[in-house]
């Protein structure tokens, strides 16, 4: 996993693009307007990350193509909110779950985060079986992208 950098953003773009349909099952589609001002919105999210409220990491394969990104936002008083997708073709092998396992000790490592929160849909039963594997405990509900969902909290104390 790699902190996200100014040179990620053609294999970021690729990876939304390849996965936009897939992405779109679940959660709310991104809509064109994220396509067309992407390289405007990767550097806010650079200034972002250089700022301390967020931190964006991205799991590159060896072919230098982005397989997942991995996301905390709104970094504030030893709290953050988890966010993370994966490429439809490396769905199901484990790789969400590794990847939030790993961002769970950044957080606390490299962050100082004591908790993390997390929302997934009543219908991402994936991401539900993430968060669960990765830690993570329902809290109450949520409405993810307007969908009705669950609320996830983790104690990175506990490891």
């Amino acid at each position: 996993m790699q902190r996200l950098r100014a040179d990620h953003a053609a294999a970021v773009l690729a990876f939304e693009l390849a996965n936009r349909a897939y992405f779109a099952a679940f959660i709310s589609d991104r809509g064109d307007e994220f396509f067309d001002q992407f390289t405007e919105r990767h550097n806010a999210l650079l200034a972002e990350q250089e700022a301390g409220i967020c931190a964006y990491y991205v799991l590159v394969g060896e072919d230098g193509s982005v397989l997942g990104r991995f996301n905390l936002y709104g970094i504030a008083d030893g709290t953050a909110a988890l966010g993370y997708r994966v490429a439809q073709h490396v769905a199901g092998r484990g790789v969400a779950t590794a990847g939030v396992r790993e961002l769970c000790q950044l957080a606390a490592a490299q962050y100082g985060l004591r908790t993390l929160r997390a929302e997934t849909s009543h219908e991402n039963v994936a991401s539900q079986k993430v968060l669960t594997k990765a830690g993570f405990v329902p809290v109450g509900p949520a409405q993810p992208g307007g969908r009705p969902g669950t609320r996830y909290q983790r104690d990175l104390s506990t490891g």
